[in-house]
């Protein structure tokens, strides 16, 4: 009885899960059709943001806040992947107890801060130093795009750490019994073993990266522009709905529904297609 009671829940579960996404795609999909209506696939190639008062209408177009998006995104990956790779390395093969316990303790610490707080320490602290270092105001795609690293390394290494930790210990004592360094075993043995947890910090990630507002709202500058350099500031998807969507109307709501659309299809492909690909070449 208690089996089939487990079961049915777990059934449940998973399919409301289904449910609520097709739900938000359906709302999205639904309050964009005037944008969509009106502008087309040149919305997608459109920089041009402007509301035009009189007759509640407008030309509205999501290039910007789209590049916008995907370059600070990007930035976020290339820095925070890399570090957290070897923080994750180094708490589980390198570290000592001593040392290993409280930095752990401290990586996961950081996932729990608000992004608010991110945003305000990066606008008035970190943005000067950028500022200085390489140029600019201190306001622009470079800082955010390092800020949104520094929030989502604790994800990824904190998960990629408890995927190495899955590495069985005869595997790594068969190796080093054959001679192997340690840098051996850490690439030939631990990595490919707990390649599927590592991939999954990386999607989970990038999913936080992709979506990520306040932080960012505060430090690229939220400038409809296509950045010149790396510096310069511009907007991103999740930026400009939290900046305009309470004083938007009529036609600008609705494209603001088609840029919404347009970031969840973008953040379900890149993670569909990053979880089918390395995950299932994983199982084959």
């Amino acid at each position: 009885m208690s089996g089939k009671l487990f079961r049915n829940f777990s059934f449940l579960s998973a399919t409301l899960s289904f449910f609520l996404l097709v739900g938000i795609f359906a709302i999205l999909f639904t309050y964009a059709q005037e944008a969509m209506h009106e502008f087309g696939f040149d919305f997608l190639f459109n920089e041009t943001w402007e509301a035009d008062e009189d007759d509640e209408g407008g030309i509205f177009g999501g290039y910007v806040p789209i590049i916008g998006t995907l370059l600070s995104t990007l930035i976020a990956m290339a820095i925070a992947t890399p570090l957290a790779m070897g923080i994750a390395i180094f708490l589980t093969e390198i570290a000592s107890e001593t040392i290993g316990k409280p930095v752990s303790i401290a990586i996961e610490l950081l996932a729990a801060i608000p992004s608010i707080i991110y945003g305000m320490w990066g606008l008035f602290y970190f943005a000067p130093i950028v500022q200085s270092t390489v140029g600019g105001n201190g306001v622009g795609l470079l800082t955010a795009g390092i800020v949104l690293a520094i929030m989502i390394i604790p994800f990824m290494a904190a998960i990629s750490r408890d995927a190495m930790n899955t590495t069985p210990l005869v595997l790594k004592e068969s190796a080093y019994a054959m001679g192997a360094t340690k840098f051996e075993v850490i690439k030939d043995v631990i990595m490919p073993y707990s390649k599927g947890g590592i991939i999954g910090s990386i999607i989970l990630a990038l999913g936080r990266a992709l979506g990520e507002t306040m932080a960012v709202a505060f430090l690229i500058g939220s400038v409809m522009s296509i950045p010149g350099s790396i510096t310069d500031p511009t907007t991103s998807i999740p930026v400009l709905l939290a900046n305009n969507f309470a004083e938007a109307q009529d036609l600008e709501m609705s494209s603001m529904y088609f840029l919404a659309l347009i970031l969840f299809v973008v953040s379900f492909l890149i993670i569909s297609i990053a979880k089918f690909y390395f995950l299932g070449r994983k199982v084959k």
